[in-house]
């Protein structure tokens, strides 16, 4: 199959969708098919190497979020030109916004199935955002037009599918989780962790994501303030980006864990994330706003458990005590389970290993089903059997 990847993140730039928009391509060329990432232009190095083509078009700059990109790739002539070139049998986007847009146009003109995954919570960035519940509800219409446009909907769990069902979707929705690369941390990246950041053999917790105060980050900041003001010795470490940088810093000095907190930044060595994941005592991601996240598969593959809020949507995965800790949405919890993990080690690395051995599945086994709805999808378009889209959307 000739299938197109569509996605508003891609190479550098790391977060959760772009991990996804990236396995998805790695895998499929791997299983033999011809995939082409379409993208706004994060990066115009060399791309030698890659089993998949990307056709990127011009982006611009996301007022407060400097890492992210948007563009209009029907304005980019070049763009256009390759795109000409490069026949498709299905696309699948991972956005409702640019990327999402461009996929819709495309299967539109092309007469080909479009297939959109959801995400993410989108009404509350458009709520933080905006500041106006009026214009986050019309920001969701948006998403909600999008993916009544699509051919099939994909969720990537059953709580984000609810949230999709929230804000007014009535289609079906098909449940596709995310997978993940089966891999070890090199003993030299965990050494090279421990030396950039000076971890000595302090016991370590870890947070991965944006630099964003949805992330429910301020919990995890004022459990280590609880943990400190006991004497308890341990280093947390803070890696990623984000609009809320400068205020996360401030808090950690108003806090004085400044001596046992370091702002990893965002970190694009693959190796070097790894090697933070396996050091790690926990991985303290207490975070409401995501669905299903990479970042909690990605630990559990270097056999880190992770701490998640009891009844979020992140949560779907784990077993209190068992393959990972759950903590009512309280900075006195989350410090009760970090407790837990410093007096027990042992306890800790156990639920790590169980986390290891029962979250990830591999790309491999969660794309042969993809691919067979795409299958499914293609031979329903040649038989006239799909909606007819329109193009317009809200």
């Amino acid at each position: 199959m000739k299938i197109g990847q569509f996605t508003d993140t891609f190479l550098p730039i790391v977060d959760g969708v772009g991990r996804v928009a990236v396995s998805y391509a790695e895998t499929l060329a791997r299983m033999g098919h011809e995939v082409t990432v379409v993208c706004p232009m994060y990066d115009t190095g060399f791309r030698g190497g890659l089993p998949y083509e990307i056709v990127d078009f011009q982006g611009f700059k996301m007022p407060g979020m400097e890492q992210y990109r948007q563009g209009e790739a029907p304005m980019d002539p070049h763009y256009r030109q390759r795109m000409r070139m490069i026949p498709l049998d299905i696309v699948h986007s991972h956005s409702p916004f640019t990327s999402g847009t461009e996929a819709l146009r495309l299967a539109v003109q092309r007469d080909i199935p479009l297939v959109g995954t959801f995400h993410s919570k989108y009404y509350d960035d458009f709520l933080k955002v905006t500041k106006s519940e009026k214009l986050a509800k019309v920001g969701t219409k948006i998403v909600v037009d999008f993916y009544d446009r699509c051919d099939e909907v994909w969720a990537v769990g059953d709580a984000t599918a609810e949230t999709l069902r929230q804000y007014g979707f009535e289609g079906r929705i098909e449940v596709m989780p995310n997978g993940v690369t089966r891999r070890s941390a090199s003993p030299d990246a965990v050494r090279e962790a421990e030396r950039r950041w000076g971890l000595g053999r302090d016991p370590m917790f870890l947070f991965v994501g944006q630099m964003n105060w949805k992330k429910n980050i301020l919990a995890v900041l004022e459990a280590c303030a609880i943990l400190k003001s006991e004497g308890r010795k341990f280093q947390l470490v803070l890696a990623g980006q984000g609009p809320d940088l400068k205020a996360i810093e401030k808090k950690i000095h108003e806090l004085g864990i400044e001596s046992c907190t370091h702002l990893a930044g965002h970190i694009t060595d693959m190796d070097l994330l790894d090697g933070l994941y396996e050091r790690a005592l926990l991985f303290a991601f207490p975070s409401l706003y995501d669905c299903a996240p990479m970042v909690v598969r990605e630990a559990a593959v270097m056999g880190t458990a992770s701490v998640l809020v009891r009844g979020g949507s992140s949560a779907e995965i784990v077993r209190d005590g068992e393959n990972g800790y759950l903590c009512e949405n309280d900075a006195g919890d989350v410090a009760r389970v970090l407790r837990l993990a410093l007096d027990d080690p042992e306890a800790a690395k156990k639920a790590g290993q169980n986390a290891r051995d029962t979250i990830p599945v591999p790309w491999e086994t969660i794309l042969e089903t993809a691919v067979a709805r795409y299958e499914r999808l293609i031979a329903l378009g040649r038989e006239g059997k799909l909606k007819k889209k329109s193009q317009r959307v809200i």
